[in-house]
C-alpha cells in the first residue's frame, strides 16, 4: 500500500486544516487507516483511526472533540479534519495502513505501511 499525506501548513491557533491520506495501487475499502504525529525527539503519537470492519473511529484524548476522521471510498482517500488547532498540535503528521484487511482500530492493528508525512505548524 502506498500512502501520501497532504494538506499540512502554517495555521494560527484556533484555526483549521484538513489533511488527506490518498492511497495508490490499493483500494482502501477494506483497509484500516490510522493517523499519527511525531515531533522531533519525541515518541510518535497515534491520534486517530478509522476501522475498515465497521467504520468505527478512535481518537486520542489529546485530539478528541477537535479532530474528525472520515473516509471517501470514491476518492480512495481518508481525511483528518482538524479544528481549534493548538500550538501543541505542531508536528509531522502521517497516515498508515493496517496490514490486515477488514480489521478494527480496537483490535490491535499493525500499521505496517506508512506514507510520507505532512508538516503542520500552529503558530501566531
Amino acid at each position: 500500500v502506498q500512502l501520501q499525506a497532504s494538506g499540512g501548513g502554517l495555521v494560527q491557533p484556533g484555526g483549521s486544516l484538513r489533511l488527506s491520506c490518498a492511497a495508490s495501487r490499493f483500494n482502501l475499502d477494506h483497509v484500516t487507516i490510522g493517523w499519527f504525529r511525531q515531533v522531533s525527539g519525541k515518541e510518535r503519537e497515534w491520534i486517530s483511526c478509522i476501522s475498515s470492519s465497521d467504520g468505527s473511529t478512535y481518537y486520542a484524548d489529546s485530539v478528541k472533540g477537535r479532530f474528525t476522521i472520515s473516509k471517501d471510498n470514491a476518492k480512495n482517500t481518508v481525511f483528518l479534519q482538524m479544528n481549534n488547532l493548538k500550538p501543541e498540535d505542531t508536528a509531522l503528521y502521517y497516515c498508515a495502513a493496517d496490514r490486515f484487511l477488514g480489521s478494527s482500530c480496537f483490535g490491535g492493528p499493525d500499521f505496517a505501511s506508512r506514507g510520507q508525512g505532512t508538516l503542520v505548524t500552529v503558530s501566531s
